[in-house]
């Protein structure tokens, strides 16, 4: 966020809500995270697949974070506020009181996950239609975009969820009406997880054809009719209430909302390069792919006109940056798939004290601990003999295959920190070739992509930002500010304010 300097500085909100956590950021009108703040958000897992949150839980979050990155900060100088969050779905009554998404009638429990799998025979049904909206998400609509859940909702729960919902937020839109009391959605989320397009609107025969014409004859009320670009204002800004709550000022500018992995793409793939020598250097932004790796991995590139890739979501115009068209890639697994097999491994216990005993994460530990067992080759070839297959969560793209699972090639019956470091690298290995994969198939549709810019908490970890340049033969380039998810969250803001005419701008 360039502009001229002014005094006093203005500020702005970034709230981002990811799988496992929620986190602030106060940013300046240059780009600076001034103060930023993180709380863990809970996760219920009642069975198998099925994946839950509280939006009441959230929003706590949201406030404690916001409370503490703007305190002894001069109110009036806080301009706007943010907001992104996972695609997960929201369910709240007639009277917006959470409704249960569950066959306990938990109703604190009203989110269904981005990455809940419930709906398999239902997104079955939906892809087998073969619908025309279905052109927009690669061909193939996944698990754990928005119809497949709200279909699954309505054939298990119809008495007690689908007959007294009121409304279906995505996540991101249900934040912003918490802050605003504006039911408005944002283009991104409905773009790119419920076939919504930016010149069509919504398609009748398509809601008509998978058996929820309920939503069309409200006029899709539950679902949004009122949609914004994200950065646009919503409503009057916040209200006294939700003020109140976040420890902010009444009226301040509330953005219209991003998804999480698009906040971050927004947050770097703008970046300025000039004088390293880049391939991307005096190229469009097209020539780019930003990467948000976290729970889950994101391939997020854009282009002037659409492309469409076979297994790769999108295009969806102006869903991350006003008027270009955007593809989606992913991994439905990628930092909970390399938490779930460290964590797994019989030296586990080992590895834990070992790394607190250096006063090192256990990621740091382990990168340390490969690099005293590599002798004289590059770490890359200690795993000549054991290999991974990462789609423990299926297979998000390019070959949509929610059925797959994962496997591991080469095992001993060795139990030592060795071997446990040896899958742990194997798994970022086969993280990073699920990557090659992705931009291999987006290079065939038309992308020409040189340079990846990597954010999202995966980044932090040097093997895993080294496996992704030795696999895929590309730079990568990591933003100097390493909180560009909670940027991006906060340009909207900008955006929003009025101080910047544009998300470009902002960007800039």
């Amino acid at each position: 966020m360039h502009s001229k300097k002014q005094a006093p500085v203005k500020y702005y909100v970034g709230i981002d809500v990811g799988s496992a956590s929620v986190r602030a950021a106060l940013v300046d009108e240059f780009g600076t995270v001034v103060a930023h703040a993180d709380q863990p958000i809970q996760i219920w897992e009642p069975q198998s697949d099925h994946y839950e949150q509280s939006s009441a839980d959230i929003w706590t979050a949201c406030c404690s974070v916001t409370k503490k990155v703007v305190c002894g900060v001069d109110a009036s100088r806080i301009r706007g506020v943010g907001f992104d969050a996972t695609c997960s779905l929201v369910v709240v009554d007639k009277q917006f009181q959470p409704l249960a998404v569950n066959c306990e009638g938990q109703n604190y429990r009203n989110v269904i996950m981005w990455m809940d799998h419930r709906a398999v025979s239902q997104v079955e049904r939906i892809n087998a239609t073969q619908h025309k909206v279905l052109n927009y998400v690669g061909g193939v609509m996944s698990v754990e975009m928005q119809p497949p859940k709200l279909l699954w909702l309505k054939e298990n729960l119809k008495e007690s969820c689908w007959e007294k919902a009121g409304y279906f937020f995505d996540l991101p839109d249900f934040l912003s009406w918490k802050a605003t009391g504006i039911t408005a959605r944002s283009l991104c989320t409905v773009v790119c997880k419920w076939t919504y397009t930016s010149d069509a609107g919504w398609d009748d025969s398509f809601w008509k054809m998978i058996g929820l014409e309920d939503l069309v004859k409200d006029k899709y009320e539950k679902i949004g009719n009122h949609v914004l670009s994200p950065g646009e204002p919503v409503g009057n800004g916040l209200t006294p209430e939700a003020a109140k709550d976040l420890g902010l000022p009444a009226g301040i500018a509330v953005a219209a909302s991003l998804i999480d992995a698009h906040a971050g793409g927004l947050g770097v793939i703008g970046a300025d390069v000039k004088g390293h020598n880049l391939p991307c250097e005096n190229q469009p932004i097209t020539s780019r792919v930003a990467m948000i790796c976290g729970t889950s991995s994101c391939h997020m590139g854009v282009s002037e006109t659409p492309i469409f890739v076979p297994g790769v979501w999108g295009p969806y115009f102006s869903a991350m940056v006003p008027g270009l068209w955007l593809n989606e890639g992913g991994q439905s697994a990628t930092g909970k798939l390399i938490d779930h097999v460290v964590r797994g491994h019989v030296a586990f216990p080992e590895l834990q004290s070992k790394a607190a005993a250096s006063a090192h994460s256990i990621y740091t530990y382990l990168n340390s601990h490969l690099d005293l067992i590599k002798k004289s080759l590059p770490v890359g070839f200690l795993t000549v003999d054991l290999h991974v297959w990462p789609d423990f969560h299926g297979n998000r793209s390019p070959l949509t295959d929610l059925t797959l699972k994962g496997m591991v090639v080469g095992l001993t019956l060795s139990r030592g920190l060795d071997e446990l470091a040896l899958i742990y690298l194997a798994t970022i290995q086969a993280i990073a070739l699920g990557t090659r994969h992705i931009l291999e198939a987006m290079e065939a549709a038309g992308h020409h992509i040189n340079t990846l810019f990597l954010c999202g908490g995966l980044s932090k970890n040097p093997l895993f930002v080294q496996m992704h340049a030795d696999i895929t033969g590309k730079p990568v380039v990591l933003s100097k500010e390493v909180e560009s998810v909670l940027v991006g969250a906060a340009i909207l803001g900008a955006c929003a304010s009025g101080d910047f005419a544009s998300i470009q701008v902002c960007s800039a």
